[in-house]
């Protein structure tokens, strides 16, 4: 073969290594989209599910308040018709009896039977006035249309956004925030990981004082949960949920209910827990020089990577997506 020959053979094969890399790293990506949709459609669906709730609790407190209001009106109703109908009762005896003594001729029984009528239709009439007749009650629901006009002008429930993994972000600003609580028993934070969930809320992970931190949309701590261990690092689970790697070689499940931070299930693991990272329902934990694949409930799946010749090579080693 020529040496043009040979040159262009090479040429040919440096282009089909170049085109088969170019193929499997745009399939990678085609993954990565459909992971990265199928995360934030339930993100999505989380959200419509909270909103639910939402609506939920505000019905039910509506008809709460709407069944109070028919239970006063008629316990109100039901007691002047019985009250009515005692009065009834007697004036009905009394008449009876009155009509047995127009039969015969005694004049003392007819003044008492008399006596007794004209109490009974007094205490009628007296009751009448304090207790007049009611205008028929009417329940009027007054729709709280604000709801449903903040709910009309919204085009959908947030904003979709393409963003490429190797675009370059631009800091526009910065504002400091005291996150220390009481029961801290160091003088300052070091928060070596944190997670921000679909709410809007942010879950950190405070190594000096072995607790987890759950801030608000307004970057105020709103719960804390004391650790059995300091933190390593922490990673999320699903929109309500994360784990924790302690120094202890145990794995945290925390969850978020009610705005408030709940300790979950815990497994051990046989090494240091360092690096965490959670990716299609599997867990993976570093060790400082290798890298472990773990169940949502603890078992080990294999050992994915190990570099012995350095005793720590850092928090991560590869790339979970690849």
């Amino acid at each position: 073969m020529s040496a043009d020959m040979k040159q262009l053979s090479n040429k040919i094969q440096t282009t089909l290594a170049e085109l088969n890399m170019y193929k499997t790293t745009q399939e990678v990506n085609i993954n990565f989209v459909e992971e990265s949709y199928n995360e934030k459609l339930q993100e999505i669906r989380e959200l419509r599910k909270k909103l639910n709730a939402d609506l939920d609790g505000l019905e039910n407190s509506t008809l709460k308040e709407l069944d109070e209001i028919r239970t006063a009106l008629q316990t109100s109703l039901k007691k002047d018709i019985e009250n009515c109908r005692l009065l009834k009762d007697k004036l009905q005896h009394l008449s009876e009896a009155v009509q047995s003594l127009c039969d015969k001729s005694k004049k003392d029984l007819e003044f008492i039977a008399s006596r007794k009528c004209l109490d009974k239709i007094h205490e009628f009439e007296s009751y009448l006035k304090e207790n007049p007749v009611k205008v028929q009650s009417q329940i009027i629901f007054q729709a709280n249309t604000d709801i449903v006009q903040y709910l009309t002008k919204q085009s959908c429930l947030g904003r979709t956004i393409k963003m490429n993994s190797d675009q370059v972000l631009t800091v526009k600003g910065k504002s400091e925030y005291n996150l220390k609580i009481s029961s801290d028993t160091s003088h300052t934070c070091f928060f070596v990981g944190m997670c921000s969930l679909p709410s809007g809320h942010v879950i950190l992970a405070d190594r000096l004082n072995e607790n987890v931190k759950l801030l608000d949309q307004h970057y105020n701590v709103s719960s804390h949960c004391e650790m059995s261990a300091a933190a390593r690092d922490i990673c999320k689970i699903t929109s309500s949920e994360v784990a924790v790697s302690l120094c202890s070689g145990y794995v945290q499940f925390i969850s978020v209910k009610k705005g408030q931070l709940l300790k979950g299930r815990e497994f051990k693991v046989p090494h240091e827990a360092i690096g965490i990272a959670h990716h299609k329902g599997a867990l993976y934990v570093t060790s400082g020089n290798a890298l472990y694949h773990y169940t949502l409930t603890g078992t080990l799946i294999k050992k994915l990577y190990e570099n012995i010749e350095y005793e720590y090579t850092g928090k991560w080693m590869v790339n979970i997506y690849e």
